[in-house]
């Protein structure tokens, strides 16, 4: 249980599941959305689309269990609103779990990948189970990046400092920092590290 943990052990959890990793100012990269409710990924997109950083973005996400929407689907029309023209957005629609996303979106990838654009994934600061996919499943992907957001979780933003205090939020980070470890050590996800400002 959380109240079992010390805050010198939440700040090595926090630290251990943080994949922010953003690309150099100015790099223009592909960016990978994965599936989720919230609308935080499509805002960072579309505004970084409009900065002519982000000329292709991949969406991901079947069914969301919580509300039914076809998350990728749902990006791609959010995105459409915003002003990303369609040929710039990539989409996926079948995938249910992190893994899927990665899997399923892997032609996407290997395009921008054969352009010459390095991957940019859009995530919640804790999903590092998300780097560890892409480590795993695109064994080309070579150094990549992410930029994070803090979604929500019972009406409160769940963030680097909040998540002890948010029972929704201790689940999800738990379940990255008990998991991960456990997968790579398994053989079931590839070793990822921050090294120079990327993942390696």
């Amino acid at each position: 249980m959380i109240d079992d943990i010390s805050p010198e052990e939440i700040a090595v959890i926090t630290a251990f599941v943080d994949s922010q990793a953003p690309p150099p100012e100015g790099q223009p990269t592909a960016h990978i959305l994965f599936g989720t409710n919230q609308a935080q990924p499509v805002e960072i997109a579309a505004e970084r689309y409009h900065r002519g950083l982000a000329p292709l973005i991949i969406a991901t996400g079947g069914v969301n269990r919580h509300n039914g929407i076809i998350e990728a689907r749902t990006f791609h029309r959010l995105l459409l609103e915003r002003g990303v023209p369609d040929d710039v957005i990539r989409y996926e629609d079948r995938s249910l779990n992190t893994w899927q996303n990665v899997e399923f979106a892997l032609p996407f990838l290997r395009e921008a990948l054969d352009t010459g654009l390095a991957i940019t994934a859009l995530l919640k600061w804790y999903h590092r189970r998300a780097v560890h996919a892409l480590k795993t499943l695109a064994p080309g992907i070579g150094a990549f990046y992410a930029i994070t957001w803090d979604p929500m979780y019972g009406g409160k933003p769940v963030t680097r400092t909040s998540w002890p205090d948010n029972a929704d939020g201790r689940r999800q980070v738990i379940r990255e920092w008990e998991e991960v470890p456990r997968r790579v050590a398994e053989g079931g996800f590839k070793d990822a590290h921050i090294s120079d400002g990327a993942w390696h």
